[in-house]
């Protein structure tokens, strides 16, 4: 996470706010996985030249698990337009993946995968791993011009408690 700035708010971690509260039910409503299953929202903001290198939202260790089990999905919500760069990638995602229409908008980190351009009101959900069980690595490419802003909810297998 080469200078991510990772902002943490009380009212963000335990759903006391309304807005929260609101903003995680519509999450557990549209990906069937309960409230009570999800870690607190996290914000993120990334200034140019900042970047999340390639990782896995799944543990590989038993103690991270021991508290709701493993992360099994991750939604990222993209809270502001990045001008350039930024883009969330799937290094290792197969196809013919310069056929996407926003092939030309990507930075050169974008063209290493599979890659999602940020845009404001956006939301990502993607699987900590494949259906056969093969980890799935994502990363976040440094911001070119502009900043970054998203929010993150990782799920788990069982009830995650703070």
């Amino acid at each position: 996470m080469a200078g991510t700035n990772w902002l943490r708010s009380r009212g963000l971690l335990s759903g006391r706010d309304k807005i929260i509260r609101d903003i995680e039910k519509r999450i557990a409503d549209f990906t069937f996985i309960p409230v009570e299953h999800g870690e607190g929202l996290q914000i993120l903001h990334y200034e140019v030249g900042q970047k999340y290198d390639a990782h896995f939202d799944y543990f590989l260790d038993e103690f991270n698990t021991k508290n709701g089990g493993q992360r099994v999905a991750t939604l990222l919500m993209y809270l502001s337009d990045v001008e350039e760069g930024g883009e969330t990638v799937f290094p290792a995602a197969k196809g013919n993946i310069s056929s996407v229409p926003w092939w030309n908008e990507l930075s050169e980190c974008g063209k290493q995968g599979l890659a999602v351009k940020p845009k404001m009101g956006d939301a990502l959900l993607f699987w900590s791993m494949r259906p056969d069980a093969t980890l799935d690595p994502s990363s976040g490419c440094p911001v070119i011009i502009g900043n970054k802003w998203s929010s993150t909810k990782w799920m788990h297998l069982e009830e995650y408690k703070v």
